[in-house]
């Protein structure tokens, strides 16, 4: 007799990876020992610290907040809500907890059991391939300098690998190794010369034992050993071993079996024959097609600008595989909002040399908008402009020409990379926006003091910018002519708050979503307009009226206003939520529509009953957020 809940659960994991890629047999096993739980709102699941459990987790239903506590500071992570797996890298590598994960609001979760997943595993390549790109793309809210090493370390291979047909020993790399006879000193050394973190010992040329940095720390750090003691007695033995006819994919299970991040590559695959080489997770990772760390190098290297158009079309294909397997949506957009910008400096400093002349003075090219924001995943128009050091004005109109000249070559290559032009020509080869620092000057203050319905609208595109290439003390001086001017101009944000409530909630009186009523987008959904712009422009107010600087992307803003107005906290963080959420909704579905437009448009028939229950609870926020600007910036008077 069939199990109903099991079947149910079944129904539910076969339609997000990696359980899409269990025979139906494994899948209903695996389903019948899955626990069904449920969390109230603001129960923990698993916290930071704390040995893993023997589960790991997919949410069925509600959402689930994943951050991480430093000291008096919560670090944003994730939010995860149906399909999203969570808790599984701690129970195959061993390690503690490093996040926390909370619901935030009623939730159900599916608890799987991780031997049972491990057995299923063991023998699926396509999982085996997914949760090696899940380990190396591990979440984070922004990189610090460790996650630019390791996610976007100088691998030396940066070709494509057939990573189940091809074997390690084109993969593998020369071994740092000691005589089993060293002490603990003369190893440590050799590894802080080498700049690696672990050592082979080696007895007649043979792995005897392996000494990483963790046992250092364990052992040595702690005083139970003294670093003048011989190797062995923190090595440890017997070391996992493959052989150079390993396949990849099979080096990658034997690392995850071992929870090793290492295999020791020997004549053949046992400790007892010679010591050939080494490979590591990192090198498997690197060696896969459209890795992050790959494409940094890429665009480094990149000689021209068909060559850029090639890597962003691969950035849009790796966007594409990390939302169709469930990655973290935090860290998605963070890699690409990372590689696009390494992708546009590029593109400057070829039509520098492209152009061929000497600029006369500083300058500093900034992007605006979405881009500024590091929210434009897949590519939009442009929105850029330069600003140049103050030249005397006889000079000001010839400089300016050599800026507008310079500007159009720029912005010409980003175009034939896939960038639009603006069709309201806010790019760097208008005249209007190639200006020297007082001009800028000039402008802002205009906007700010003399506010009506046009430069509302302008200093809602301006005042999101963010510096790209060239000298960047002059896109920091903008900031400080904003920031100066705003502060306490009650005027201003009036209008800027009234400017941030033109668009309603997206939800009509009888509940339906607010669609376009003619055009070309008929009765399609505006996400952009309805639902993105009102959290976008709320963030912005709130962040200009707390002279917040340095802080441009929206959920970042939220979550900075949540720690300053704990009374409004709740409200806060629904909207940083919300806007994830929806950005999400507006990739997904722009990587469908890619070359008609940036996925703004929705066609409501497209979406399940399941996402447009997600798409109303993203709503509620904007009713919030809106009533508080109203009130605090009085902008219904």
């Amino acid at each position: 007799m069939k199990n109903s809940i099991a079947e149910r659960i079944c129904d539910f994991l076969k339609m997000y990876p990696p359980f899409d890629n269990l025979p139906h047999a494994d899948l209903y096993q695996l389903a019948v020992e899955t626990k069904v739980i449920y969390v109230d709102k603001d129960e923990p699941l698993y916290s930071q610290g704390r040995p893993p459990k023997e589960h790991f987790y997919i949410v069925n239903q509600g959402a689930i907040r994943i951050y991480r506590q430093e000291g008096d500071k919560t670090m944003e992570v994730e939010m995860c809500d149906e399909g999203d797996v969570l808790g599984l890298r701690p129970l195959i590598v061993n390690e503690n907890y490093t996040l926390n994960a909370k619901a935030y609001e009623e939730s159900i979760v599916y608890a799987i059991p991780i031997q049972i997943f491990i057995k299923q595993f063991e023998n699926n390549a396509e999982i085996s391939k997914y949760l090696i790109t899940r380990f190396a793309s591990n979440s984070s809210s922004r990189f610090t300098q460790e996650d630019n090493n390791t996610i976007f370390a100088d691998y030396k291979r940066t070709g494509q690998t057939d990573y189940f047909s091809s074997k390690i020993e084109n993969l593998m790399t020369t071994a740092v190794s000691c005589n089993h006879q060293a002490t603990i000193k003369e190893a440590a050394l050799i590894m802080s010369e080498n700049k690696i973190s672990s050592i082979f010992i080696l007895k007649k040329d043979k792995p005897a034992g392996v000494l990483t940095n963790k046992d250092l720390l364990h052992t040595v750090a702690t005083g139970k050993f003294s670093i003048d003691q011989n190797v062995k007695k923190i090595m440890d033995a017997p070391v996992i071993c493959a052989s150079t006819d390993v396949s990849i994919a099979e080096a990658q299970i034997i690392m995850l079996k071992n929870k090793v991040e290492n295999v020791c590559v020997t004549v053949d695959g046992t400790p007892n024959t010679k010591l050939l080489g080494m490979l590591t997770q990192q090198d498997i990772v690197a060696s896969l097609s459209n890795n992050p760390a790959v494409l940094m190098k890429q665009i480094s290297r990149a000689r021209g600008i068909s060559r850029l158009r090639d890597l962003r079309q691969q950035l849009n294909d790796l966007l594409k595989r990390y939302i169709d397997q469930h990655f973290s949506f935090t860290h998605t957009s963070t890699v690409v909002a990372e590689l696009n910008e390494a992708i546009n400096q590029k593109a400057i400093e070829l039509s520098l040399k492209e152009f061929d002349k000497i600029p006369p003075v500083k300058f500093a090219f900034f992007s605006m908008g979405s881009q500024a924001r590091k929210e434009q995943l897949v590519p939009t128009d442009q929105d850029n402009g330069i600003i140049f050091e103050n030249v005397p004005a006889a000079k000001l109109e010839e400089t300016r020409a050599f800026f507008i000249e310079l500007g159009s070559i720029i912005t010409k290559n980003l175009h034939s990379i896939g960038y639009e032009y603006c069709p309201a020509e806010m790019m760097a080869s208008n005249a209007k926006w190639c200006l020297a620092k007082d001009e800028w000057k000039v402008l802002f203050e205009d906007w700010i003091y003399n506010p009506n319905e046009k430069s509302i609208l302008l200093s809602s595109v301006f005042f999101d910018f963010n510096f790209v290439y060239g000298n960047k003390e002059l896109t920091d001086e903008m900031s400080t002519m904003v920031y100066e001017n705003t502060q306490n101009n009650t005027r201003f944000f009036m209008f800027l708050a009234k400017d941030a409530l033109k668009n309603p909630s997206p939800i009509g009186f009888f509940r339906q979503f607010l669609v376009d009523q003619d055009g070309a987008h008929k009765d399609h959904f505006n996400i952009k307009q309805r639902a993105l712009m009102p959290l976008i422009e709320a963030a912005r107010v709130l962040t200009l009226h707390h002279n917040l600087t340095g802080i441009n992307n929206t959920a970042d803003r939220y979550y900075t206003l949540r720690e300053l107005e704990p009374q409004n906290a709740e409200v806060y963080e629904a909207c940083a939520y919300a806007f994830k959420a929806l950005l999400k909704f507006k990739t997904k579905n722009g990587l469908v529509t890619l070359g008609e437009d940036d996925g703004k448009f929705i066609k409501l028939e497209t979406l399940s009953k399941s996402d447009k229950v997600k798409l109303r609870r993203c709503f509620k926020p904007i009713k919030s957020i809106q009533e508080l600007i109203t009130i605090r910036f009085q902008a219904n008077i």
